[in-house]
């Protein structure tokens, strides 16, 4: 696969640009992550979301530690060339680090943060950190 195509985009001053995952057939957004031109280039090539991450200073392939891959149906490009978004199915139903189906789980109510979505399964189940 020539990289020609990702010249297009238009990374910031770290060589990233953001992500948005939204979900197939529901078109809910689940999260919202970083990708360089790696993690980018390896998403296309697999059919399956990677990241980068910022935190950990690495690629970071979704689902990688808790199983819960995303599955990449698209990926689009912005007008501006500035954002991406994959379409993808996500495996196990849970996007979240939290153990929720999405990272949005927290609402605006009245000037306080109401949680809005029920945890599927506990965190400590799903990673086995030793």
């Amino acid at each position: 696969m020539s990289g020609t195509w990702l010249d297009k985009v238009s990374w910031n001053a770290d060589g990233l640009v953001p992500v948005i995952a939204q979900e197939v057939g529901s078109n809910k957004v689940l999260m919202f992550a970083w990708m360089n031109r790696e993690a980018l280039s390896l998403t296309a090539e697999t059919g399956q979301a990677v990241y980068w991450s910022r935190s950990r200073k690495r690629l970071w392939h979704k689902g990688e530690e808790s199983g819960h891959v995303q599955k990449v149906h698209a990926v689009h490009l912005d007008c501006d060339e500035d954002v991406i978004l994959i379409t993808v199915e996500q495996v196990g139903g849970i996007a979240c680090h939290t153990g929720r189906h999405n990272c949005f789980f927290q609402k605006l109510e009245q000037d306080q943060w109401v949680i809005d979505q029920e945890v599927v399964k506990n965190p400590e189940d799903i990673y086995h950190h030793e």
